[in-house]
């Protein structure tokens, strides 16, 4: 007989009331948003520009400690929240650990993933400012696809910039976000300015998160009536993130168990920053010890391989500078499969945690990755994303470890999504095609050479 439950589940009155912001905690706070131009920190004023208000006051609060959640969002969350917490006892049994592992599934709704959580926030937000329309990138597209759902919830315009290599890999997410209404544009672009900068430079060029924020940031400013949302790296998309760690820690003490490592994969970290945020905060307090563990594909490198700097966050160098992990804006990452990891820098909260050495940080390939994503699927029934597969392969590695030692640790991960948008990617790796790109350190020199001057 099992000894808990395979799935646990919090009941809809257990859904949280408010978002945590871990920078509360932080006695030494994330650097802030520079201007680029005059090099002094962004106003509201300046940030109003392209963002929605009330995002900007949460972009820049690092000291309320919860933010109540607007109950039209809580509402919607009900849909497909809170959701479950799953013991992995066939990979267990699969991999012959003592340890214990449990992932948190974010894949249980129409988008796929935990972007969902995100973007009916901020387009409640746009929607209260009473905007007509938002613009937005996506990588692998799981952004563009929460973002066009919540947007034809709430009756707004959505324009989604693709990163190209995603818009051709992945039709069938492109056409979900048109089901939803949206218009989806391959990036970099012929229809905008800095897109065709972009191209000029860069020919042939598969594209980058960083193009398509340019791209989405340039069309907001230039329609009215419109505000540009963001899906990851912003302390704000973190800050809404958390309910995914605020459900796995009141899922956990339902069981009983403490973990002892948490893991997550990390592109701009949005995920991977929900995860952890009320376990963080137990540790910024002095509590718990358990370690956190961000993993990154070894081809967009920017915790293990970049350099912990102010930088643009956009190619086209049109928006804030932010102090973070970064390869450089210009930095042009190989046209993998996890689309939704390939962006040149990262949160800086999670970098800024990194820095003082409350996060490890680990890089794994991309045939790693798939290995585990089938040993996953086969044992425990769900096919992930290739984003979700780069913890899992963490997870994987921790509890061989737990084996060799001899020692019952209990292993939580974030499952963020669902990988059946991604079959060309499992056609490649199946057919024994899949290659891996480790960028070289000339190429990662060339990028870090595009470093603003301070």
């Amino acid at each position: 007989m099992n000894e808990m439950p395979y799935k646990t589940y919090l009941s809809e009155n257990e859904l949280p009331r408010a978002w945590y912001n871990v920078r509360a905690d932080m006695s030494e706070k994330p650097a802030p948003m520079l201007n680029p131009k005059t090099l002094k920190p962004v106003t509201t004023e300046e940030l109003e520009k392209v963002f929605c208000r009330e995002c900007v006051k949460q972009e820049l609060d690092d000291t309320t400690r919860y933010i109540e959640i607007p109950g039209k969002v809580r509402d919607f969350y009900r849909m497909y929240r809170p959701s479950p917490l799953i013991r992995a006892y066939f990979l267990e049994r699969a991999l012959g650990t003592p340890a214990k592992i449990f992932y948190k599934f974010e894949g249980n709704n129409t988008s796929g993933s935990h972007k969902l959580n995100s973007a009916i926030a901020q387009a409640y937000y746009a929607k209260e400012e009473g905007l007509e329309g938002v613009t937005t990138e996506t990588g692998a597209g799981q952004w563009g696809t929460a973002l066009s759902m919540a947007s034809a919830f709430f009756g707004l315009k959505c324009s989604v910039f693709m990163v190209k290599c995603s818009y051709e890999q992945k039709p069938f997410r492109r056409e979900v976000m048109r089901t939803y209404g949206a218009d989806v544009t391959p990036s970099p672009s012929m229809e905008t300015e800095v897109g065709r900068r972009i191209n000029a430079e860069h020919p042939g060029t598969t594209g980058s998160l960083g193009c398509a924020i340019s791209e989405a940031v340039e069309a907001a400013v230039s329609r009215p009536g419109t505000k540009y949302l963001l899906g990851s790296v912003l302390n704000q998309v973190c800050l809404h993130q958390s309910i995914i760690g605020l459900e796995t820690s009141a899922a956990l003490k339902k069981l009983g168990v403490e973990p002892d490592v948490i893991i997550g994969c990390a592109g701009g970290g949005s995920n991977l920053a929900g995860l952890i945020a009320p376990f963080m905060g137990e540790r910024l307090r002095g509590g718990n010890a358990c370690r956190f563990v961000a993993v990154e594909p070894s081809s967009c490198p920017s915790l293990t391989r970049g350099r912990y700097a102010y930088d643009y966050c956009d190619t086209g160098k049109v928006c804030p500078l932010q102090k973070m992990y970064t390869l450089g804006s210009g930095f042009m990452p190989s046209a993998s499969h996890a689309g939704g990891l390939r962006y040149h820098g990262m949160s800086s909260t999670l970098s800024a945690l990194l820095d003082q050495g409350y996060i490890e940080a680990m890089s794994v390939s991309q045939t790693e990755i798939f290995e585990a994503a089938t040993l996953f699927a086969r044992t425990e029934g769900t096919l992930p994303a290739p984003e979700s597969a780069h913890a899992i392969k963490a997870a994987i590695s921790e509890a061989l470890r737990c084996k060799r030692e001899g020692r019952s640790e209990n292993i939580v991960f974030g499952l963020t999504g669902t990988g059946y948008f991604d079959m060309f990617a499992y056609g490649r790796y199946n057919d024994g095609k899949m290659e891996d790109y480790i960028p070289t350190d000339e190429e990662i020199a060339k990028g870090l050479a595009g470093l603003p001057n301070m």
